[in-house]
């Protein structure tokens, strides 16, 4: 029988055994589960938000086994209101029923004191400084990405997000951050749900698919504009990478608005190492204004990594052609002209073909990377997703910790 209950909630933490519990040595010799076992147990519960085992992150207040082979596990959360208590209960309960000799397991749960978030946020942060973005320090491993096109409608949102979870599913860890303020869509299109979780001044983000992903749409009401300026735009998206618990990501993907306005300038500033991937559409003009953006790399020193054609074609549904619906070329050209203005060569790392599925997996929060994967626009992402995801960061920037010594 398995049995929930929620304790009063409060700060001091419960004596391991109540009175009348069996000890360890006790429970041993009637064939009741070690609290050892139950422990063991427990560090296979990783926290849904944070994504670490509990037993790591102070959330088990105590463990208290009958000699009958009743397990009682208090635990606790963050903050009163977590969104994923019921999430954490049941997994917790499944694992401790799997220990042998377990013949009851309640849960009761708990809330952190202060001091304890703030223990949990330095445990977190690693013992370094708060606001410190971890993607801007020369020792990251974190490849960054940033989304970028020269004017809206091209798909560059479809592209981020489909991206991600094509690198997801190959077994990455990653992030998306939709810093387009103005015109946040990516939770929809991921299919995240869910809302962050507050501990002290750090942000749990929710996942989709297996990405982590944060949003402005995430904080405003309903279908709410957001009406800033420059200096509140610097502000959200320092936040997005300095207060947001993104744990040890292997690749992070900014979804940037169109153009090269105040966002374009504060990624160059928060993140100097973050790439630079163009999305456009084979139109002349809009090929043009994607270039235009690009160009931003000269003036704040970043790499283009590639530029990405999409609704490269509509495939005929009788015959197959290829019918050319925005016209051809205009990812080589921007591709062309990014490498003459930077002086390096500026691939083309793959086209995406119109695709009914594309569009109706945004609306639904499905990606067709995932619900189609060998679809036209599915295998044309997943091959342009393996290309990035399976580069390397360049030693620019990092700490080779070598020492030059004088040989006089």
């Amino acid at each position: 029988m398995i049995r929930v209950s929620s304790a009063a909630f409060g700060t001091a933490a419960a004596a391991p055994y109540h009175r009348g519990m069996a000890t360890d040595t006790s429970a041993a010799r009637s064939g009741a589960p070690t609290e050892e076992a139950v422990r063991a147990a427990l560090a296979t519960v990783n926290d849904p938000e944070i994504h670490r085992p509990i037993t790591d992150l102070g959330m088990v207040k105590s463990v208290e086994i009958g000699a009958d082979g009743a397990v009682a596990v208090a635990v606790y959360l963050t903050v009163a209101g977590c969104p994923m208590r019921e999430t954490i209960t049941s997994s917790v309960t499944e694992a401790v029923r799997r220990v042998a000799g377990v013949t009851d397991v309640t849960v009761s749960l708990d809330v952190m004191s202060d001091e304890q978030r703030r223990e949990l946020a330095a445990t977190l942060r690693g013992g370094q400084a708060e606001r410190e973005i971890p993607f801007a320090k020369p020792g990251s491993l974190t490849r960054v990405y940033a989304i970028a096109s020269g004017k809206g409608g091209v798909g560059k949102s479809s592209v981020t997000v489909n991206l991600a979870a094509a690198m997801a599913a190959d077994g990455l860890k990653v992030g998306v951050v939709d810093a387009d303020i103005y015109g946040h869509s990516v939770p929809r299109m991921l299919g995240a749900e869910g809302r962050p979780t507050q501990v002290e001044n750090m942000i749990m983000p929710p996942s989709a698919n297996g990405v982590k992903v944060i949003s402005i749409g995430m904080f405003t009401p309903g279908n709410a504009p957001v009406v800033w300026r420059g200096p509140m735009l610097h502000r959200a998206l320092q936040q997005f990478l300095a207060d947001v618990y993104w744990g040890d990501l292997d690749v992070l993907l900014l979804d940037l608005p169109p153009g090269t306005g105040d966002i374009a300038i504060s990624v160059a500033q928060l993140v100097p190492n973050a790439e630079i991937l163009v999305v456009t559409t084979p139109q002349q003009a809009a090929a043009e204004v994607a270039e235009r953006a690009g160009s931003i790399a000269v003036q704040t020193h970043q790499k283009i990594v590639g530029v990405v054609e999409n609704m490269s074609g509509l495939p005929c549904p009788h015959c197959g052609e290829m019918v050319d619906v925005f016209g051809t070329g205009g990812g080589q050209r921007v591709a062309d002209g990014l490498s003459r203005t930077t002086g390096t060569g500026v691939p083309v790392l793959g086209s995406i073909p119109i695709d009914v599925r594309l569009r109706e997996g945004g609306d639904e929060g499905r990606p067709v990377v995932l619900t189609d994967p060998e679809s036209p626009a599915g295998a044309a992402i997943r091959s342009i997703a393996g290309k990035l995801g399976g580069r390397q960061r360049g030693l620019a920037g990092m700490s080779l910790g070598i020492t030059p010594r004088n040989k006089f």
